[in-house]
């Protein structure tokens, strides 16, 4: 038997998940499928900043904006900034008045599923196929043999996106840098060095290629990312199965390094995991495809480097949800509406991070990142 539900939306994100609760709060219902098998079924990652224009601004269509705030992590804003031989070029507190509020991933998460009705995400619903089936409507098959049919689809998967090929033939492609992340835990007690190279916030070591992005983290550890300028074969050869020698394979790149910024590596706690980094085209888009759309990492793809992912993907939802609301029984106005600001938004975002990380990246100095973060401010 097949079911029919009037809006699907696919992905459990925050972006997924931000356009539920906006058209729960209005009185809409909408299904959530996600492929993971329940809430806790892994991780969520680590420290997000909440931007004010933009992931704030969907907290507060989505009506959680105060609640937002007691998530807050204090002292999450403070920025530290070195050079290769652990040299500080800028240091700051947070005071408190910051536009930009550290969060942890996984609460924002828990706070957006605490506001829907729990039967609106379908857990271990992963998507195997989806295929329109004339006037809009489209079929979804998953895994387990289930399918459903829906007036309205919404791919908010993420980079690998089952629905995108519904509306656009892009693909992902490698920038030319991989992440490797690491962690170091109770850094207070167990890592006291590297906590207080760190320090309380988000922190940046950089050099030509290579460098260091980590933050201090609501549980107390150091997450850590080593970025590397590398061809995807070369992250993609490495045994991450052997902790000593990935760690004996990353820590090769920065001879010459500070020891304290090295330690990051050789000291960290378990796994390594390898995070290679692809975006979308800039300037991704498609011609209007009847009763399909895209939100978030699906609909634009990015560097980190802008900061922006998160904090787009939970807009995009929110200014989704407002066009539903504000475009009452006629979809295609409503994705029409949307669509026509989700281009330009996303276009200015990708620009800015491939920008982001040339600048980052570019030379033996953490100059270019400091006229980065004044422009910030």
């Amino acid at each position: 038997m097949t079911t029919h539900h009037p809006i699907a939306i696919i992905g459990g994100g925050l972006g997924g998940l931000t356009l539920a609760r906006v058209l729960h709060v209005n009185g809409v219902q909408a299904a959530v499928f996600d492929l993971d098998a329940s809430p806790s079924a892994r991780t969520q990652g680590g420290m997000l900043d909440i931007h004010e224009d933009t992931g704030q601004e969907a907290l507060r269509a989505a009506g959680l904006h105060d609640r937002f705030r007691t998530l807050v992590h204090p002292g999450g804003e403070a920025l530290r900034i070195l050079d290769r031989h652990a040299a500080v070029h800028l240091d700051e507190t947070d005071d408190g008045d910051g536009g930009r509020p550290e969060v942890a991933r996984g609460d924002l998460r828990d706070l957006l599923l605490a506001s829907l009705p729990g039967d609106t995400v379908r857990w271990g619903a992963k998507v195997t196929a989806a295929h329109p089936l004339g006037g809009g409507k489209h079929e979804v098959a998953l895994a387990d043999g289930t399918v459903f049919t829906t007036d309205l689809l919404i791919g908010a998967d993420g980079a690998w996106s089952k629905i995108r090929p519904l509306v656009s033939a892009a693909e992902p492609a490698y920038e030319g840098i991989s992440f490797v992340e690491v962690h170091l835990h109770d850094a207070a007690t167990r890592h006291p060095a590297s906590a207080a190279l760190v320090g309380g916030g988000m922190f940046f070591a950089l050099g030509a290629g290579k460098g260091f992005l980590a933050h201090h983290d609501s549980t107390g550890s150091l997450h850590v990312y080593i970025a590397l300028r590398t061809a995807e074969d070369w992250i993609r050869g490495i045994d991450f199965s052997d902790t000593a020698g990935a760690k004996a394979a990353v820590l090769a790149h920065f001879d010459g390094w500070d020891a304290g910024l090295r330690a990051l590596i050789t000291d960290a706690d378990g796994d390594l995991v390898a995070r290679p980094i692809h975006a979308l085209p800039v300037g991704h888009r498609w011609d209007r495809v009847p009763g399909v759309t895209l939100l978030g990492d699906a609909a634009h793809l990015m560097s980190p480097f802008a900061g922006e992912g998160a904090n787009l993907a939970m807009f995009d939802g929110a200014e989704l949800g407002r066009a539903l609301i504000a475009h009452p029984g006629d979809v295609e106005a409503a994705l029409r509406a949307y669509e026509k600001e989700l281009f330009p938004r996303g276009e200015a975002s990708a620009a800015e991070s491939a920008e982001s990380l040339d600048l980052c990246f570019a030379e033996d100095s953490p100059k270019p990142l400091l006229e980065r973060f004044a422009s910030y401010r």
